[in-house]
């Protein structure tokens, strides 16, 4: 079973039985974005939590090793060359579906605003290295049917 399958059988399971990303990362001990994110095919899940995750969803053992697979993080978009530039992409290529997924599961069917937005970048001293704290703060806009 390949990503693509497996993340299908995920999807299909989570909606059949009417769960949240939320949920199940709360009831599995992990979180729901990395768990959105690794069920979307993006991160490999360890053997234990690959398990944990197939059983709660009532999967096939295959789904738990395609899980465990590592991905291949890629994504068809020319980007830029700029170091930090090109690992901001690099975020939201391999997170953004993820953090979709999250956001219209907290807010409905829209997008997160980058006219009324805001962002903060901040340093957190840490000795194993320093750390970089991205804060965006965007205003919700559902999408309206006409």
């Amino acid at each position: 079973m390949d990503k693509l399958a497996m993340t299908d059988a995920i999807v299909t399971a989570k909606i059949e039985q009417k769960l949240s990303w939320e949920k199940i990362g709360t009831d599995l001990g992990v979180s729901p974005v990395w768990l959105t994110s690794a069920c979307l095919g993006m991160n490999s899940a360890p053997p234990e939590i690959a398990k944990k995750i197939v059983d709660y969803l009532a999967l096939s053992p295959e789904v738990a090793t395609a899980l465990e697979a590592y991905p291949t993080k890629v994504w068809d978009q020319q980007v830029p060359t700029d170091p930090l530039i090109y690992r901001l992409y690099e975020v939201v290529g391999v997170y953004g579906e993820t953090l979709k997924e999250v956001i219209q599961e907290k807010f409905g069917d829209g997008i997160m605003s980058a006219i009324d937005f805001s962002m903060e970048v901040d340093k957190i001293e840490d000795p194993k290295g320093d750390r970089v704290l991205l804060t965006l703060n965007g205003k919700f806009l559902p999408y309206k049917s006409w």
